[in-house]
């Protein structure tokens, strides 16, 4: 009879640490997916606002403007527009973040481009200080962003990762997410 009670016993606690612990992978699992759904938010703004700046005429806001500057930016912008949407689906998928980061790194270099073949004349320069301001504020917001998502994801990794808990992560097929790669900073001015 006592054998029975400690079997009881010890079964009762291994099932409260089981439901403990899924229910802590669970719940930081659900807060790597709200801080990429920040950073979604963060990186949507950034592709509105250059469709918003192309669609405006961009030959009116750049004077001289190739196309082929338009077309980068918005080729672009359409990168990172698909990459976002596939990452979406599945937040934590570490090849969908690793294609996220690049394009995201790939629109980075497009808005350098524009800033470096921004040439300064008597005139004044070609883009709108507001447009780099504003790029800028967008650009700290999405490095922000991408910072959170990364802690969470290390927060979540490092639990899949502990004994005992990583024999409840393969049970229930919880896998290895991966960071969002470092942004870099905006070279624009100071926001």
């Amino acid at each position: 009879m006592p054998s029975t009670l400690v079997s009881s016993i010890a079964g009762a606690v291994l099932l409260f640490w089981g439901v403990g612990a899924y229910n802590r992978l669970v719940r930081l699992r659900g807060e790597a997916n709200t801080a990429f759904a920040e950073l979604d938010g963060h990186l949507q703004r950034q592709v509105e606002l250059v469709d918003a700046v192309v669609g405006e005429e961009p030959e009116s806001i750049f004077e001289g403007a190739q196309s082929s500057f338009w077309g980068g930016l918005q080729g672009a912008a359409a990168q990172l527009r698909a990459s976002l949407a596939a990452a979406r689906q599945r937040p934590l998928d570490p090849e969908r973040i690793a294609a996220l980061g690049s394009a995201q790194k790939v629109l980075v270099v497009a808005w350098e481009r524009a800033e470096r073949d921004d040439a300064h004349d008597l005139a004044g320069a070609r883009l709108p200080e507001t447009l780099t301001g504003q790029r800028a504020q967008l650009t700290s917001n999405c490095i922000a962003g991408a910072e959170r998502f990364s802690r969470a994801v290390d927060s979540y990794n490092e639990a899949i990762a502990q004994f005992p808990a990583v024999l409840l992560a393969a049970l229930f097929g919880f896998r290895p997410a991966r960071r969002m790669p470092p942004m870099p900073a905006p070279k624009g001015p100071a926001v």
